[in-house]
């Protein structure tokens, strides 16, 4: 199965969000390439939100480019199998974590936001990662910074999108 297809599957069995999810199934209707950075319309991305539930935190990079506290994630790679795969091996290069694993259930929340020209919108199928115990990360070449933030603290450092996927991923748990 090609990404593309299991992205379809993925969004078509994703049931929050619906005109949101609609709007992304739209896009890879009417873009073939949708998956991809080459696509200036807009592309699908995969993130991950690293949660420690035990001790009440989240792991988030201050992303280089935007200088931003954000969630881990990025573009999907010809090699990704899967979407969820996608989202997991972008978690696991930017935050240095070695055995992070899924949280079960699919996407957490979808985030359509706007990026600079050439490309005009990211659609984030966001995903949340459960951090195995005393994890250690370390700032890959896309972070500026690397950092821990308990539940609370995550409103006061992170955008809008971040804490709305930070209170999604609570509910799931």
């Amino acid at each position: 199965m090609s990404l593309y297809d299991d992205a379809v599957l993925v969004l078509k069995g994703y049931e929050d969000q619906t005109e949101l999810r609609q709007a992304y199934l739209d896009h890879l209707a009417a873009h073939p390439d949708g998956m991809w950075k080459s696509c200036e319309s807009g592309h699908l991305t995969a993130s991950a939100l690293v949660i420690d539930p035990s001790r009440g935190r989240v792991l988030l990079t201050l992303h280089k480019k935007l200088r931003m506290w954000l969630q881990m994630g990025g573009h999907c790679e010809p090699q990704d199998p899967s979407l969820p795969a996608a989202a997991l091996r972008e978690a696991t290069e930017e935050s240095g974590v070695t055995g992070l694993s899924l949280l079960p259930g699919g996407p957490v929340r979808l985030d359509r936001h706007p990026i600079p020209a050439p490309c005009h919108w990211h659609f984030d199928v966001q995903y949340a990662v459960l951090a195995p115990p005393d994890a250690e990360h370390a700032i890959s070449e896309e972070s500026l910074d690397v950092r821990w933030f308990a539940y609370a603290e995550v409103a006061e450092v992170a955008d809008e999108s971040v804490v709305r996927l930070l209170e999604a991923t609570r509910a799931r748990l």
